[in-house]
């Protein structure tokens, strides 16, 4: 499916992946089920299956998966049993877990065949909001629902008082005229921009509705779970505080008019509902109409806040109004900014390389290069974007020291020993893209974007890389193993957009 407003060159039109499309589940399988929360004490095990449900995958039968919600500290066992057509593995996404169980094929345990099984063991030593997917072929099995959250609890007293809290699992899924556009079976599609969709899901359906009363204080925990869609998120006619990112909570929580996540990060936010009535979540962003050199707004909804009339009791309103700083973790992360003035020991350049490409499509990635979009909102190239495969697109991470390119680089670290990486995005690779860069195991500080130190600091696993910058940030290198470093758009990973790193 095109966008009816942007104009599409016939040649365009007429392109076509040179792959085969992967066999989606049946129709005639039953519908999976909403989400279910398990609440796991230290040493519970969770059983936990992935198999086909009509038109995609489930974990447990449930799209998300089951949330998993346990106290900081706690360790689980979870016994998962593979039911799928293909291989696959899990990845504890942002977990600072033991090695072994981090869910990478080839680096920390074999693929599982179909009918087999794994056992894996978790622990959770810091509090936030995690996810757990698929980490075989993202592209086919994330895509078709194999994710679900996992909430670290922190003790109780210790975060600021609201209503009510909301878990949200933000996707989008891509829809022609006779049901889901399937992905390549032997190599990715939608190879250069990753894959955009065009029905957005708010926990796995598409009519995500709340209920509130006038005043209240909602917890939102967002999750973003696209393949490739960065969102700009927020409420029109509430107020939105900011309060945590990936792994940890902000020094400051501060008011914002949105917030910007990209694929795979976890953001939560408090939002006070001051005014009855219809307030809508949305995602607003700007668009490029690449051929003309225009852009254009988009505006979707992704769900409704009916707020009543009335007051509700007890009102946070005070609590929701301050923004002091937070001593604890200002004490924390502060030790950190001595890094912010220190050279970088490491250096990644993030860019790509293709061959064997239609003529249209080096064409108009030329134009592309004329009218520069440092991260690209929306699919408004999509019959050139899907016709791109794997096997023509290789989307790289260089070691500009050694040259040594994706899973040639082979880092060692020491662990304890803080090591501050710069991240630069090459703007005049044939076609520049924004990266969400997620390293395994670890968790880090964002330092500085394009040379300007961040005011506010918070522990993060995946930053957002725009087309053109440089980010700077420091891991903490606390956790010993062989971790991944990869792009978290899943058809850039598909394109060979990884590498691994050592903590001995």
């Amino acid at each position: 499916p095109s966008p009816a407003h942007l104009t599409m060159l016939p040649a365009e039109m007429a392109l076509r992946p040179g792959v085969a499309p992967y066999a989606l589940p049946s129709d005639s399988l039953e519908s999976a089920r909403p989400s279910e929360r398990r609440r796991l004490a230290h040493g519970d095990t969770l059983w936990l299956d992935a198999a086909p449900v009509r038109a995609g995958f489930a974990f447990n039968g449930q799209q998300p998966g089951p949330l998993i919600e346990v106290a900081r500290g706690s360790e689980i066992v979870v016994a998962f049993a593979n039911h799928l057509p293909d291989s696959t593995a899990i990845h504890w996404h942002g977990l600072r877990l033991d090695n072994h169980s981090d869910g990478v094929p080839g680096l920390t345990q074999p693929a599982i065949p179909p009918g087999g099984t794994f056992t894996y063991h978790i622990r959770f030593p810091d509090a936030g909001l995690y996810w757990y997917h698929a980490h075989v072929r993202e592209d086919i099995q994330q895509d078709l629902g194999l994710y679900g959250n996992i909430l670290v609890r922190i003790p109780r007293g210790r975060a600021a008082p609201v209503n009510r809290e909301q878990i949200l699992m933000l996707d989008d899924m891509l829809v022609g005229a006779t049901g889901p556009i399937p992905p390549g079976r032997e190599s990715p599609t939608h190879a250069l921009m990753g894959r955009f969709g065009n029905v957005f899901l708010v926990n796995g359906r598409p009519d995500y509705q709340l209920q509130v009363r006038r005043g209240e204080v909602v917890r939102f925990y967002l999750t973003n779970a696209t393949n490739a869609r960065t969102l700009n998120l927020s409420f029109p006619g509430a107020q939105l505080k900011v309060v945590a990112a990936d792994a940890g909570p902000f020094d400051t929580k501060r008011l914002v008019e949105s917030v910007v996540i990209a694929p795979a990060e976890r953001y939560v936010v408090d939002v006070r509902f001051n005014r009855a009535g219809r307030i809508a979540l949305v995602n607003k962003v700007q668009g490029l109409d690449h051929l003309f050199g225009r852009f254009f707004p988009e505006i979707d909804t992704l769900g409704v806040v009916e707020v009543a009339p009335g007051t509700v009791a007890p009102s946070f309103g005070r609590a929701f109004a301050s923004t002091t700083r937070d001593s604890a973790t200002a004490r924390e992360l502060d030790p950190y900014r001595r890094f912010i003035d220190q050279a970088p020991a490491k250096t990644l350049v993030l860019t790509l390389a293709t061959n064997n490409l239609p003529f249209v499509t080096e064409r108009l990635m030329q134009l592309d290069s004329i009218f520069f979009q440092p991260v690209e909102w929306t699919g408004s190239m999509p019959m050139m974007n899907w016709a791109s495969t794997g096997a023509q697109v290789r989307w790289i991470l260089r070691d500009p020291e050694t040259g040594r390119e994706n899973m040639d680089i082979a880092w060692n670290v020491a662990r304890g020993q803080p090591v501050k990486l710069r991240l630069v995005n090459e703007r005049r690779a044939f076609h520049g893209m924004q990266h969400p860069i997620h390293l395994h195991g670890q968790r880090f500080l964002v330092l500085a974007v394009n040379g300007v130190p961040m005011r506010d600091l918070v522990w993060k696993d995946t930053v957002l890389v725009p087309a053109g910058s440089t980010v700077d940030i420091v891991f903490d290198t606390s956790n010993p193993g062989h971790w991944m470093l990869h792009c978290h758009i899943a058809e850039h990973l598909s394109a060979g957009m990884m590498m691994h790193l050592t903590v001995d």
